[in-house]
């Protein structure tokens, strides 16, 4: 255990900052901002909520000043979770005081939607989050569809979803996709550069649009099958809904067994779902420092499939 984390848990800190000889001067907020990233909404959380900042130990303000050395600790505001639990099995990678990340399997919505109210990811992270004696609000900070399984992070607090915000803004965040396309692609590897919009107006559809956002899908071939199919890895340089989907059905690649965008069309035996797997998130941890990287492994039913593929031979 690190001197940090040794504080961290004697002093029950959520966050720990020390000041350093060219933040002399700042204020403890100016400290926070430059140095955690914190965001100006948590910092008004925690002054005007029921959290707290301490200089050295004793109660502070975000207006005074510091002296190289100085120990910034932080508590957040205390949240609840406000989702019901269910008894829905959850598979956790990775876990701390800041983030949780799991192992998503496929057929399940990430969070409750008026199409499905209840049965959801969300639910199941609230069932397990109560026999822990934990409660905190759930904050999915990348999201998956619901018939694509791997790495979904979740963030315990507010900071943890706004520091993967902020480091996905700066090139720091690498979300890798493993992925079977209809078709052979020719390219080795190669990338789809082009923006993403609804198809119109309150559309579940998304589609490549000259109005919409920039948005960068980079691919590199795998595998290609003699029946006509690619195993791609794909990793995403923006993340718009549907990205990965809208991109390849665009280029003539729709995911095998995507029903939405054109990929349905071979026997549900080979495929039951869009074969589209989150494989890999690489981020730096909102507090700890550091790279934090999780991996999920294919999942049963795409092996399946790939096995079947491969009986065709490969080119």
């Amino acid at each position: 255990m690190t001197d940090r984390e040794r504080l961290r848990t004697v002093m029950k800190y959520d966050l720990i900052c020390e000041a350093g000889r060219e933040d002399a001067g700042m204020t403890v907020k100016g400290v926070l901002r430059r140095r955690c990233g914190l965001s100006f909404r948590l910092i008004r959380h925690i002054a005007h909520g029921d959290g707290a900042v301490c200089l050295n130990g004793r109660s502070a303000k975000f207006i005074d000043t510091v002296s190289p050395g100085d120990v910034i600790g932080l508590v957040f505001p205390r949240e609840r979770n406000a989702v019901p639990p269910q008894d829905i099995p959850i598979s956790v990678l990775l876990e701390d005081e800041d983030i949780l990340v799991l192992d998503k399997q496929p057929g399940l919505v990430v969070h409750p939607t008026k199409g499905h109210p209840d049965g959801t990811i969300a639910n199941g992270v609230a069932n397990y989050m109560q026999t822990r004696g934990e409660s905190y609000r759930i904050r999915f900070v990348n999201r998956l569809d619901m018939d694509t399984s791997g790495v979904l992070l979740i963030g315990k607090n507010g900071h943890a979803q706004s520091h993967f915000t902020a480091g996905a803004g700066r090139g720091l965040v690498e979300k890798k996709y493993a992925a079977v396309v209809r078709g052979l692609v020719v390219a080795d590897a190669g990338a789809v550069e082009l923006p993403i919009g609804m198809e119109a107006e309150g559309a579940v559809r998304r589609a490549v649009r000259g109005d919409g956002r920039p948005s960068v899908t980079r691919y590199r071939v795998k595998e290609r099958f003699a029946c006509g199919f690619t195993h791609l890895e794909l990793e995403l340089g923006t993340g718009r809904t549907h990205q990965i989907r809208v991109h390849l059905a665009h280029i003539g690649h729709p995911v095998l067994g995507d029903s939405l965008y054109g990929g349905a069309d071979m026997p549900p035996s080979l495929m039951p779902r869009q074969a589209l797997h989150a494989a890999s998130l690489r981020f730096p941890h909102p507090s700890k420092g550091g790279e934090v990287r999780a991996e999920a492994p294919l999942p049963e039913d795409m092996r399946r499939c790939l096995e079947a593929l491969r009986v065709s031979g490969t080119l």
